[in-house]
């Protein structure tokens, strides 16, 4: 059963706050689900207004995580600007917007029915070209034609989910794959070459492997900015920093100027399932809003801030280990004492913390991935994880040390209860 609360279990001012601290979670979208009955009837009159109905493009890179431990924070965030820039610049100059913040490598557009099949699969076929040659990583991209939820800049729903996930988990650097519905949509003259794929996802029907076909032509990508995690005066200098080549010397001071040393803590909490998709959105959406009011009561007491709470996912951060590890057991307690299981990620080092012109915030550094790493990708549900790092600040004796190996990675990590009481 999902996730079903009442307005009291929140703090009185949630729903009052202003969007630069909401930032994108629709807390009026919220606040009317919990003064509802919350059934299936419900959640589909509630998120009417917010259908759209074309294409949803995703994309995931490839050799990051190695990658990561041989450059500097700078440099990966200049290797990881360029392939973005050129899905951004294509697409949008075909017709396409695009959809959520790109903090991370990933990168996701929106394409309405007015752009035509050909001409978006023949950007795909371009935007592939032009990484190959131009940039030191590689992306796949997922495409599907459908129907979703526009709601405070992102996409959702079932096929959108599955689309997404289908380009983080299931595409290799370089590969474009689309869906049964996306192919469809050529005419049957097409100069496209295709090969299905023997995984069928139930969700979007039949995939099929794009090898060939006619590139854009006269299409001049635009110079509109994606849209960036980074402050605006940060994003020119990184731009700067990559036109000279990636000058050492530059950036160093770019560094100097814009990082500082934190201890981070990432909270991915469980989604409660429904028999309806549209209920276990708003439940999620509901859910997620109860992070951003268990933050908001505990990250005072800790010194601590917030950087962003989506969907399942909050990242805070801290000036010490011992306030980052209280906070984390205290938010652990609270989902707990709701029913719901989470996992946490605890690393400490350099990191680069922006504030976004929609409101809220957005960081960087291999702090964030460490963290990520050891809860999402290995973390098991009910547990916090302190990175090898994080030995020096606090104290690990009630830990148990673990090894984990994400990616061709070694790492060395410490593993206890989050119900635990040191």
């Amino acid at each position: 059963m999902g996730f079903k609360a009442t307005r009291e279990q929140y703090s009185p001012s949630l729903f009052d706050v202003a969007q630069d601290i909401t930032g994108t979670l629709p807390v009026k979208l919220v606040e009317r689900w919990l003064s509802s009955e919350q059934g299936p009837q419900d959640a589909q009159n509630l998120l009417e207004p917010f259908k759209v109905k074309g294409y949803s493009v995703s994309s995931d890179s490839s050799g990051l995580t190695k990658l990561s431990g041989q450059k500097s924070l700078i440099e990966i965030l200049a290797i990881l600007n360029q392939p973005k820039e050129i899905v951004y610049g294509y697409g949008a100059a075909i017709g396409g917007q695009g959809v959520g913040i790109w903090a991370a490598d990933n990168t996701q557009m929106f394409y309405p029915p007015a752009v035509s099949a050909e001409t978006l699969l023949s950007a795909l076929l371009t935007i592939q070209d032009e990484i190959n040659e131009r940039c030191q990583i590689k992306i796949g991209l997922g495409a599907h034609y459908g129907e979703f939820y526009s709601i405070s800049g992102g996409l959702y729903g079932t096929e959108a989910d599955a689309i997404e996930e289908i380009a983080e988990n299931d595409t290799a650097g370089g590969e474009i794959v689309i869906t049964q519905a996306f192919l469809d949509l050529l005419p049957p003259t097409h100069a496209f070459t295709s090969v299905k794929r023997e995984d069928e996802p139930m969700v979007v029907g039949s995939l099929y492997r794009i090898v060939d076909g006619p590139r854009l032509s006269g299409v001049v990508p635009t110079k509109e900015r994606y849209p960036i995690p980074y402050s605006e005066q940060f994003y020119g200098e990184l731009i700067t920093y990559d036109a000279a080549l990636h000058d050492a010397a530059f950036g160093a001071r770019i560094l100097q100027r814009y990082t500082q040393s934190k201890v981070v803590v990432l909270i991915e909490r469980e989604s409660k399932p429904d028999e309806s998709y549209e209920v276990d959105l708003l439940g999620n959406m509901a859910l997620s809003a109860f992070m951003k009011d268990v933050g908001m009561r505990h990250l005072s007491q800790h010194n601590g801030t917030e950087i962003k709470v989506v969907g399942p996912l909050g990242i805070y951060v801290f000036d010490t280990g011992s306030a980052a590890l209280a906070f984390a057991r205290e938010f652990g307690a609270d989902l707990t004492r709701q029913d719901v299981s989470c996992r946490i990620g605890i690393d400490a080092g350099t990191l680069m913390i922006f504030d976004l012109a929609t409101g809220g915030k957005d960081i960087a550094g291999q702090p964030v991935n460490i963290a990520s790493k050891m809860a999402q990708d290995k973390g098991t549900p009910g547990h916090i994880y302190l990175s090898h790092a994080m030995k020096d600040l606090v104290d690990v004796s009630g830990f148990k040390e673990i090894k984990l190996s994400v990616s061709g990675v070694e790492m060395i990590a410490f593993e206890q209860s989050v119900n635990s009481s040191r």
